[in-house]
């Protein structure tokens, strides 16, 4: 009956979230439509149940939270993600529906033009009939035509593997926010979570140190898994020195689990993740010393895939 009733809620608090967009007006439904793939659901529902006269300040708001450098007038973020809507609308045509809302369009705006695109038209086998590989890296993401109508749909579902290719030359989404997020260990404090660099030792043929990550408890999106809150945060990490060569790279998971009582006693409070680094390469040190070299680091919230991005200075 407990299970019964909270179904119960969850279903009438879908459907009066839905009654609610369908009676939007044309502004706002172009806002929400546009912005489905980056919008979080927790920032849906807070639009949605907003008054109309409250919605054009939510919507400022919320591309001013994106923006990687608000001391500059233009907003980096959302110039690329209307510009890549506009392409996909250009590329993708033919569908019965605007080339954003394509599966196509989809994975362009998400993840940027493709590094090679092989279209196989009509003939082959059954399988290899009117299909499209994109390949990012050495990661292929394949869309299907099966009537060779023009109509094709992703038939990669599993696309966790983009994370392990090199987002700098994978988005120029992330690649713009990174470039206007970089700062020194004494620059601007950082907006999404926090960072520190720690050196404890730098010889000719040896570096030792941490990176210290830390992001508060109640910015993190979590699943409920019995009583527990649980969710997974990935960090992946890239040295490069100038020559944008990468010099050292790392990747780490670390598991968050507590129950809602935790969760308001360590609100206010960060989850820190400590990351060890460790280069004993005198080559790949020297190249270090010739010029700035940045870390980039990709923090995963593998709860709803929400990513963030940083870029520190390494001295």
């Amino acid at each position: 009956m407990f299970l019964l009733f909270w179904a119960g809620l969850s279903l009438a608090a879908g459907c009066r979230l839905y009654n609610l967009e369908r009676k939007l007006d044309p502004v706002n439904d172009d806002f929400l439509s546009k912005t489905r793939y980056i919008i979080t659901r927790e920032e849906r529902r807070t639009f949605l149940l907003l008054p109309d006269t409250e919605k054009p300040r939510f919507i400022e708001e919320f591309w001013l939270r994106r923006d990687p450098d608000p001391d500059t007038p233009e907003n980096e973020f959302k110039i690329e993600y209307f510009n890549r809507l506009e392409r996909a609308g250009q590329l993708f045509i033919g569908e019965g529906l605007p080339g954003w809302l394509t599966d196509r369009g989809r994975i362009y705006i998400l993840f940027g033009p493709p590094m090679d695109r092989i279209t196989q038209p009509v003939g082959g086998d059954a399988y290899s009939r009117c299909q499209e590989v994109w390949y990012y890296g050495n990661f292929p993401v394949v869309f299907l035509d099966q009537m060779c109508t023009g109509s094709y749909k992703l038939v990669t579902y599993e696309l966790s593997g983009l994370r392990d290719i090199n987002m700098m030359y994978m988005q120029e989404l992330s690649k713009a926010q990174a470039d206007a997020q970089k700062t020194s260990l004494a620059g601007k404090k950082l907006i999404e979570f926090e960072a520190r660099l720690a050196i404890t030792a730098r010889e000719p043929g040896r570096i030792e140190g941490s990176l210290i990550l830390e992001i508060p408890y109640e910015r993190i999106w979590y699943r409920s898994e019995g009583k527990k809150l649980w969710t997974k945060l990935e960090a992946a990490l890239e040295l490069r020195d100038a020559k944008k060569t990468i010099v050292w790279q790392d990747k780490r998971s670390f598991e968050v689990a507590l129950d809602e009582a935790e969760l308001e006693r360590k609100t206010g409070k960060p989850f820190a993740m400590e990351i060890p680094i460790s280069i004993r390469d005198a080559e790949a040190i020297g190249r270090l010393d010739q010029g700035p070299a940045l870390l980039q680091i990709i923090l995963t919230n593998t709860t709803g895939a929400e990513v963030l991005i940083k870029t520190l200075e390494f001295k």
